[in-house]
């Protein structure tokens, strides 16, 4: 155990040394630098090229990998569809005086990434950055629904009474969800509490995010249809707006073929 942690010290010292650099580094200079025996470094340097957390320039200088690309792009997509998202989000609490809230997929949760407030006292919860149960959340079951997410196995974990008790009932759920676009939960992530959601699409008609509103039930019970079209609605926007940006990102020249 003492030598698996010894290693693991060691390849994290290296990876922070590479990162950190203003420049590529050399070989020589993580040797140098960290005080390691050369077959040592060379060991963790090819472990952590095979992983993609390194990668080696045209002069063989390590510098950060392929993983951290992907974790800076994929947080930059967040960041940017947050962004887009903010108008709709203003324009369904304005209307509705409720918590709005986008959604996305990560592994097998989804997770708030934006969040307009209520204007009441009741029911200001921010949910940015917290995971939920996606079986008993209206994002969740939006993105089950529309192949966001993958199904989840039984048992169910089980908040309240009210929450979906097994795959095949959720299964039956997300069938309604898809014939009129929008999902509903009544008092299943926390009692008194309901909650509606809607997809968003990119420019295939993949559903990779959800709006929705939550707040409680004696607010929201009156006017689950106004709300859920309201959402259908802002949210087929967003998607629109989506595939206009992805289409003229496509189909704009590239810098580089015209130096």
């Amino acid at each position: 155990m003492a030598n698996g942690s010894q290693s693991i010290d060691r390849a994290a010292l290296l990876l922070s040394l590479v990162v950190r650099a203003d420049d590529p580094i050399s070989f020589t200079e993580l040797v140098d630098q960290t005080g390691l025996a050369r077959s040592t470094v060379s060991r963790l340097l090819q472990a952590l090229e095979r992983n993609g957390m390194l990668e080696r320039n045209h002069d063989g200088r390590f510098l950060g990998g392929a993983l951290f690309t992907h974790y800076a792009h994929r947080f930059d997509r967040v960041e940017s569809l947050a962004t887009a998202a903010q108008p709709m989000l203003e324009r369904i609490a304005e209307e509705t005086g409720e918590s709005v809230t986008l959604g996305v997929p990560r592994g097998d949760t989804v997770v708030h990434v934006a969040q307009t407030d209520t204007t009441y006292i009741l029911g200001t919860t921010n949910w940015v950055g917290v995971n939920l149960p996606p079986h008993c959340s209206a994002l969740g079951k939006v993105l089950y629904a529309f192949g966001a997410l993958r199904l989840p196995k039984d048992p169910l974990e089980q908040r309240t009474p009210n929450t979906v008790r097994n795959v095949a009932a959720l299964e039956g759920e997300l069938t309604r969800v898809r014939e009129r676009g929008y999902s509903l939960t009544r008092s299943e992530l926390e009692e008194g509490l309901d909650a509606l959601a809607a997809p968003v699409s990119d420019s295939h008609g993949r559903v990779l995010a959800a709006i929705g509103v939550s707040g409680p039930a004696f607010r929201l019970e009156q006017s689950h249809q106004e709300i859920g079209a309201l959402l259908v609605a802002e949210a087929g926007l967003l998607s629109r707006i989506l595939g206009r940006r992805a289409r003229k990102e496509a189909t704009a020249p590239d810098p580089g073929a015209l130096s």
